[in-house]
C-alpha cells in the first residue's frame, strides 16, 4: 500500500476530503477541460491511460455488458468497451430522460466511429433507451470518484447518482454482489477515507485504475441492495421521475418507500445537500474586484432575459434566413461570419457583442489547401458551430470561440475524430484558457492594433496575417 499523496485529518468530513482533492488538483494543474474541477468528477490528466487498464483486466475481458459513467474522464474507458465488441451501457445525465442509454455503432463502424460514439454527442446521437422492465445483466460497472480509498470506500462528488443508479440497477435485477465495480481516477485521488464515512447506500469498488496502477481492493464492504427510499425524498423525485416510477412498483410489490423529510424539516446537521461554494472558499475576485461567481450569475440571468436575436445568414452561409441563435442544444452557436484581411482587420463585434464569459477551442492538423466553408460544413454537421471561427489556414489551425466552457465542452466532444481531406484534426482547448480564468479577466480579445505584432507563438495565440475571422 503506497502512501497517499494528500493526507486526511482526523475528523475530516466527506466535503472536506472532496474539498482537498479538488484543491490539490487546481492547484498542481492535474486536470484538463472542463476547469475547474470543483462539484465535478475531475478530467484528470492521465484519464486516457488509466482507463486503457481496464483491457488488463479479466473480469472485463470475460464481461459482455458493462455500464460505464457519462462524464469526460471515462469516455476512452467507453472506447475501449465499444472496441472490445461489447454492450456499452451509459446512464442518461442526472437521470433526467431514464435509467440507460445502450450504445448501437453503426453496423462495421471503424475506430473513428467508436471514438465518435464513445463521445458525449455520440451518446446522445448512437443509442437507444433501456427502461426499467428491461431484461438486462450488467457484468461490470465503471464509476467516476472524486476520492477513493484502496480499501474501496469511494466518494463522489456528492449528488448520489452513482449510488442511486447501482441501487435502481439492483430493483430492476441487473447486477448483484457478484457483480464487479471499477473506478478511474488519478493517482492523488486515492486517500485515506475514515471507514466510518461509509453509509449503508454508498457504493464500493472493487478495482481503481490511475495512470500508474491497477489495484484491487479486496473490499470487505457490502455494496447497496437497491434504493434506500428513507434517503431520499418528495423533492429527489420530482427531478428524477424514474425514480418515481421504481418507487410505484416496489409499493406495488409491497416494499417500504417511506420517503425521508424533505430538506426544510431536516434537522440542523442533517442537511444532506451539498455546501455553497462561497461557505467553504473565498471567492475568487476579477481584475475589477468583484466576485467571479456573481458576475457569471449576473451575465446568466442578462442572457436568459435577452430575446433570440433573429438575424439574416451572410451570404455563402448555408443556413435558412431569420434563423435565430437558440440553436443551442448540443450546437455550440451556428452565428459564423467571415472576414477577409482586406476588410482592415476589424473584428465582427461591433453588431454583436461576444458574452464575457466565451471560451475558445483550438483546432489544428488542418491540412494544406482545406478551405474554411469545408471547415464550417464539417462544424455544422457535428452540430458544433462557433460564434466566431479565426482562421489560420497557413498555419494549418484554426481558433473556435463559444459562448461559455459548458458549449466548448460539447464542442470539443463532438469534434472528437474530426477527419478532413485525409487528415486528423486536434480539438483541444486553447492553452490561454486551460484551467478556467484564473485572473478573472474576459476571454474576450482586444480589437487588433494598428501598430506592427510580434509573431506569436504556441496554439493560444492568434496571428493577424491571413487570418479570417467569422
Amino acid at each position: 500500500m503506497m502512501e497517499p499523496v494528500i493526507q486526511i485529518k482526523p475528523g475530516a468530513t466527506k466535503w472536506d476530503i472532496r474539498e482537498k482533492v479538488w484543491d490539490y488538483i487546481e492547484e498542481n494543474n492535474l486536470a484538463n477541460f472542463p476547469r475547474p474541477v470543483h462539484n465535478r468528477i475531475p478530467n484528470f490528466k492521465g484519464a486516457t491511460q488509466a482507463c486503457n487498464k481496464l483491457a488488463d483486466l479479466q473480469e472485463f475481458n470475460s464481461s459482455l455488458t458493462v455500464k460505464v459513467n457519462p462524464d469526460r474522464p471515462q469516455q476512452q474507458a467507453r472506447f475501449v468497451t465499444l472496441e472490445a465488441r461489447k454492450t456499452l451501457l451509459v446512464p442518461t445525465p442526472r437521470l433526467r430522460t431514464g435509467l440507460f442509454n445502450k450504445i448501437t455503432p453503426p453496423q462495421g463502424a471503424t475506430k473513428e466511429q467508436l471514438r465518435i460514439c464513445a463521445s458525449a454527442q455520440g451518446v446522445k446521437d448512437f443509442s437507444v433507451p433501456v427502461g426499467l422492465d428491461a431484461k438486462v445483466k450488467v457484468d461490470l460497472v465503471v464509476v467516476g470518484s472524486v476520492a477513493v480509498s484502496e480499501k474501496g470506500v469511494r466518494i463522489g462528488k456528492g449528488e448520489g447518482f452513482a449510488d442511486m443508479e447501482y441501487g435502481m440497477m439492483v430493483s430492476m435485477g441487473a447486477v448483484d454482489e457478484s457483480t464487479v465495480v471499477v473506478t478511474v481516477v488519478h493517482d492523488c485521488q486515492v486517500v485515506d477515507i475514515p471507514e466510518e464515512l461509509r453509509e449503508s447506500h454508498d457504493l464500493t469498488v472493487d478495482y481503481i485504475l490511475t495512470p500508474t496502477r491497477v489495484i484491487q481492493t479486496n473490499s470487505k464492504y457490502p455494496k447497496p441492495g437497491g434504493i434506500i427510499w428513507s434517503k431520499l425524498n418528495t423533492e429527489k423525485l420530482q427531478k428524477i421521475p424514474i425514480l418515481k416510477k421504481l418507487r410505484d412498483l416496489e409499493e406495488r410489490a409491497g416494499k417500504d418507500v417511506t420517503l425521508g423529510a424533505p430538506p426544510e424539516e431536516e434537522e440542523p446537521g442533517l442537511q444532506t445537500s451539498r455546501p455553497t461554494r462561497q461557505t467553504r472558499r473565498r471567492p475568487r475576485q476579477d481584475a475589477e474586484g468583484e466576485p467571479r461567481a456573481q458576475k457569471g450569475a449576473e451575465s446568466e440571468q442578462r442572457a436568459r432575459q435577452r430575446p433570440a436575436r433573429v438575424r439574416k445568414e451572410s451570404k455563402g452561409d448555408s443556413g435558412k434566413e431569420g434563423e435565430t441563435n437558440e440553436r443551442r442544444r448540443g450546437k455550440s452557436g451556428g452565428n459564423m461570419r467571415e472576414r477577409g484581411s482586406e476588410e482592415g482587420g476589424s473584428e465582427v463585434t461591433s453588431q454583436r457583442k461576444l458574452p464575457a464569459s466565451v471560451t475558445t477551442v483550438y483546432l489544428g492538423g488542418i491540412p494544406a489547401g482545406l478551405r474554411v466553408s469545408e471547415l464550417k460544413t464539417a462544424l455544422r454537421e457535428r452540430e458544433a458551430a462557433p460564434l466566431r471561427l479565426t482562421w489560420q489556414g497557413a498555419q494549418h489551425r484554426a481558433f473556435l470561440d463559444y459562448s461559455d466552457p459548458q458549449a466548448a465542452e460539447l464542442a470539443l466532444d463532438a469534434l472528437q475524430g474530426l477527419s478532413l481531406n485525409g487528415s486528423s484534426l486536434q480539438a483541444e482547448l486553447a492553452k490561454s484558457q486551460r484551467g478556467g480564468k484564473r485572473s478573472g479577466q474576459s476571454n474576450r480579445r482586444p480589437r487588433p492594433s494598428t501598430a506592427p505584432r510580434s509573431k506569436p507563438a504556441g496554439p493560444d495565440a492568434k496571428s493577424a496575417a491571413n487570418e479570417v475571422t467569422e
